[in-house]
Formats: structure tokens, sequence, C-alpha cells
């Protein structure tokens, strides 16, 4: 496929508008560190909410839902659909806390819930792993998405299409901070919506698809059209897929594994977020608005592109023979989202450009302004520099954001597949989820766990993976292994929580003050601060039973519009009526319940 003009004029004025947004920011983001990283601490919810949302748009994520749908149906997203759980409770619970913090990253949290050598060693530790090797393995596989949609679209090579993907989102990240991604994430998010929609009308006008109806009678396509998974235990592949897709996901991966914008307990970029909100409200409103449109919003055009596909490219085999130019490593079910792109009309095909490019660059923006928040602050002015200028902060900020492009640029040229990368991440992340949810309830919780959850976890990821692809080794299979990185890594910390040695007084009533989490986890500290005449205006009540009736009222009202769509697509009236039903009910009570557990 070649653009034309018509096309190239949509793209150019799209990217000329993001450059134009950085430009227009940059010297308010010179200002200080506060301004280039937390947009000043006065963002509405609304445009955080978007921008959390824009960002888990990536140039990645239709390209995974497809390969998901494409293996495992469509009911294979429950292993994504899950997190909404962690979302809410995020939401509901974690948002207002954060916010109360007053820290400029969430690794600064470090030295607030902990004292010592210890906490320093966490903050510097997780800054250097999440704000350069997570954090650049992540853009890695999604400009590895981006090389794969050049190389089908445009015929691009791997280091044309990084290129062209990469210079002006790092100029306009680069010159205008946080500030210059929130604003344009709200334009990228409509033109990534748009796109994808466009892409989903124009594969069911396809004449082998035949519409809606032509693609649900289609035999291949009604074996993967379920949302629901069928538990079939009789069998050991029954009951591996129904463990990996359904139950593992539901009732274990949700609160015990980490991953980027589903952290346990909120984190990452969705916490500066949430930091860089006018208030406690304003941060629930985002977080909020985030999964609503991220669950429920978002799903089902990359859903249809991906039944389509099987229509057209039933297997990878057809998917070579359509695509003889692409390289024989890169094809793959992921490859079969920008396959069927081909089929855009000129004018259109710029739209869908833009919104691809649009997906890439609000998630490459925000994942190099994060993690060169990292560096600059928990880095850079706590270990090497401390008490550097401000402006000595954003220009270490600015300068990294270059490097992590550079080095996020170079391992994409060394990685296959998007599917691949997810379930890596996933993996390396288990077993860690519940201490962040416990650490701000239970005051026992200390560095030591944190540490000996990491070191266990990556440990036990990093032995199964090599086994794996030892030969000869047996492995169990990847639900049984993530229970195992589970179970062995929530007993390590616990032990090291219960055994170690406890955070000082002083450290514990610093955060409580800060943080005011409340509950029966802080009594113990409240009453010896109490005794000693201090942090008298505290207490331990809490909110969290009407804040977790909140949550679960949000994921019914979510998933309900997420099956609604779906049943109404399917021409299903009595499953539209049930989800539609539970929708209003989940409205309802989470509307009846808002004002206590947000107030």
């Amino acid at each position: 496929m070649r653009l034309q003009p018509l096309d190239w004029v949509v793209v150019g004025s799209f990217l000329a508008f993001t450059l134009a947004v950085g430009m227009a920011v940059a010297r308010r983001a010179g200002r200080s560190s506060a301004d280039f990283f937390l947009s000043g601490r006065t963002q509405p919810w609304w445009l955080l909410g978007t921008s959390m949302v824009a960002t888990t748009f990536a140039a990645d994520t239709p390209l995974l839902v497809t390969s998901i749908v494409r293996e495992q149906g469509v009911a294979g997203n429950w292993v994504w659909w899950a997190f909404l759980l962690t979302g809410m409770v995020t939401a509901a619970v974690y948002a207002k806390l954060w916010r109360r913090t007053g820290v400029v990253t969430d690794v600064e949290f470090y030295e607030l819930r902990y004292g010592g050598p210890p906490a320093a060693f966490l903050r510097g530790f997780r800054a250097f792993y999440l704000g350069l090797v997570f954090n650049v393995l992540v853009m890695a596989n999604v400009t590895l998405a981006a090389v794969k949609i050049g190389s089908v679209m445009f015929g691009f090579s791997a280091v044309e299409t990084i290129l062209v993907a990469t210079v002006a989102t790092v100029v306009f990240s680069t010159a205008g901070g946080l500030t210059s991604v929130l604003v344009t994430d709200f334009v990228l998010f409509i033109v990534a919506m748009a796109g994808s929609v466009a892409a989903a009308v124009v594969a069911l006008g396809v004449p082998e698809v035949g519409g809606i109806a032509g693609l649900m009678s289609h035999p291949v396509v009604r074996d993967k059209a379920g949302m629901w998974p069928a538990l079939d235990f009789s069998t050991t592949a029954g009951r591996d897929l129904a463990m990996t897709i359904f139950i593992i996901p539901l009732a274990v991966q949700w609160w015990a594994a980490w991953y980027p914008g589903a952290e346990p307990g909120g984190g990452g970029y969705v916490a500066q977020r949430m930091l860089a909100a006018r208030d406690e409200r304003h941060a629930t409103g985002a977080t909020l608005l985030f999964n609503f449109a991220h669950y429920a919003l978002r799903p089902w055009p990359w859903i249809l592109v991906a039944l389509a596909s099987l229509v057209l490219f039933p297997d990878e085999v057809a998917l070579r023979a359509a695509l003889p130019a692409v390289d024989a490593a890169l094809v793959g079910d992921d490859l079969a989202y920008p396959a069927m792109l081909t089929r855009l009309p000129a004018g259109l095909l710029g739209l869908v450009a833009a919104s691809l490019a649009a997906a890439y660059m609000s998630t490459i923006s925000t994942q190099l302004n994060w993690g060169a928040s990292y560096v600059a602050n928990d880095i850079w002015l706590r270990f090497v520099r401390p008490g550097a200028p401000e402006r000595e902060l954003v220009a270490v900020g600015r300068v990294m954001t270059v490097v992590l492009m550079a080095l996020a640029a170079f391992i994409a040229l060394q990685l296959e597949s998007v599917y691949e990368g997810f379930k890596v991440l996933l993996t390396v992340g288990a077993g860690t989820g519940l201490i962040y949810i416990l650490r701000w309830f239970w005051w026992r919780v200390n560095a030591s766990a944190e540490i000996v959850a990491m070191a266990v976890s990556f440990a036990l990821a990093a032995g199964f993976f090599v086994a794996g692809k030892t030969p000869g080794m047996a492995v169990p299979p990847e639900w049984q292994q993530f229970l195992w990185i589970v179970g062995v890594t929530t007993v390590a910390w616990l032990a090291a929580a219960l055994f170690g040695p406890a955070e000082s007084q002083a450290t514990l009533e610093r955060f409580v003050e800060r943080a005011r989490p409340g509950g029966p986890g802080w009594r113990a500290v409240i009453d010896r601060a109490h005794a000693a005449g201090r942090l008298t205006d505290l207490d331990a009540r809490w909110k969290l039973p009407v804040e977790l009736v909140f949550a679960v009222a949000g994921c019914v009202a979510i998933y309900g519009g997420l099956f609604a769509t779906g049943y109404l697509i399917y021409g299903d009236s009595r499953g539209l009526a049930m989800a539609l039903a539970a929708t209003a009910v989940g409205i309802l009570v989470a509307g009846l319940t808002f004002r206590r557990a947000v107030g």
C-alpha cells in the first residue's frame, strides 16, 4: 500500500498539531520539575482520564487483541478484562491516597512509607528497573507493533518506521513535558477511536465478510465469537485454556500481578496522572473515566476487525501468502490487524494511519515522560546531585527522553511477537501485587518485604522462562507457573514482613499523617502516637466497606456496558436486556455510594 496525497494531508496535519502543542507549552514546562513531570498538579479529571486511556491505547493494543481473538476467541480477552477489578479498586480506594501523598513519582513513595537504607535502595532500584529496564521493554513492544504496521501498510523497513514514528513523539515530549502529553492525548484518543471505528466499518464491508450478518454466520467466526469461555475441564487442553484465560485472571491475576496501567494499588503512569490532579476528587474521577473508556468503550472495533480477519486470513499460511513482501519472522496472528487495513480507500487510509500514529505517540510520550521523571527525580536528584536546581532536573528529563527512545528502538528490532511480550511482562510481575495493596493498610509491611517480593518473583519467572527454552526440560503449563510464582512470592514476602525489622514509629506516623489511610492495620501505630500526645486529630476509622461497594458497582456497570455492546452487535436481544439491566443496577448503586466513597 502507498498513501495517496489526501492521506498525506491528513497525516501531516495531525503531526503538525502535535508538534505545535509541544512548542506552545515548552516554556511553561521548563520552569520546574513539577511543571515538566506533573503539569503543576492543576489538571482536571476529564483531561487526566482521557490521557490514561490514550496511553493504554497503544499501537500494539489492537494487534494484541487480534492475536488473542484469533488464537483463543473473544473470550480470551478476559486475560486483560479481569484487570477492571484492579482499576475500580484503584478508583474507589487508592486514587485519594496517592493524591494525598504529594510525591512527584510513585517510587518516591518508598521513602515516605519506609525509612533508612532499605527505603533508599528500593527507591533507587525501582527507579532504575521501572524507568529504564521495564519501561524500555514496554516501549520496545509498542514500537515492534509500529514496525509491523509500517511493514504491511506502507512497505517501510523497520528502521524507516522507527524513524518516522519516533521523531515527532520525541520532539513534543521533550519540549512540553506532561502538559503537552495531556493536551495531545486528548486529541490523540479521539483520532485513534475514529480510526479504529473506521477500520471496523471497512472490515465489515469487505464482500467476503458480508457485514455483521455474514460475519456471524461464518463457521470459523461462530466458534470464536463467544464472550464467555467454554469451561471444559474434561481434557487437559480445555482445562489449561479455562484456567489461563478466565479462572486465574478473575481469581488471582487482578490482585497478584503487577502490569503497566493495571498495578494493584495504583502506580506507574496511572499514579502520575493522579498525582497531577487538582485534588482528590479529580484524581478519583480521572481513574473512573479511564476504566469506563478502557473496558466498555474501546474493545469492540478491534474485536470486529479480528473476527473479520479470520474470514480473509484463517491461519498464518494465508497471512504469509497475502503478505509476501513482509519478513517471515514478523508474520503471526497479530499481523492480521494491519493486513485487514490494506482494504482501506484513500483518505480513510490517512485517517487510520493517523489513528495508529496517535495510538503509538500517546503511549510512547507518556512512557518517555514517566521514565524520565524517575531518572531526574529519583536517581539524579536523590543520589547523583542532591539539591540540583529545577532547570537542571528539566534538562536531565529532556535528555533521558531521547535516550529512552533510542534504547526502545534498538530492542524493538530484536523482538518478534507482541503477544509474547505481553505474557513475559505479566509473568515477571506475578506475586508482587498483594504487597502493593496491603502496604497502604498494614503497618507491618516493610521495605525488606518489598525487596524480597521483587527478587523472588523475578527469579522464579526467569527460571521458568529459561527452563521453557531448554530442550528436553519439562515445565508446567503457564497458569501453573503463574500460581507457583504467586504462591512462593507471597509466602516469602509475608515472612519478611512478619519476621523482618519493623519500620520506625516516626516513619509510620509520617506516612499516616500524610496519606490518612485508616483501618485496623494502623490502629496500633495511631494508638502509640496518641499515647505520646501526637496525631491527636487522627483515628483508625476508614471508609473501605463503602468504597468496596462502590468498586463492585462500578465493575458491574462497566462489564454490563461491555457485554451490552457485544450482544447488540451479535443481535442477541435476551443477552442485551440482561446486560443493560446489570449496567443500570451498577450505575444506581455506584451513584448512591459515590459521595460517601469519594467525598
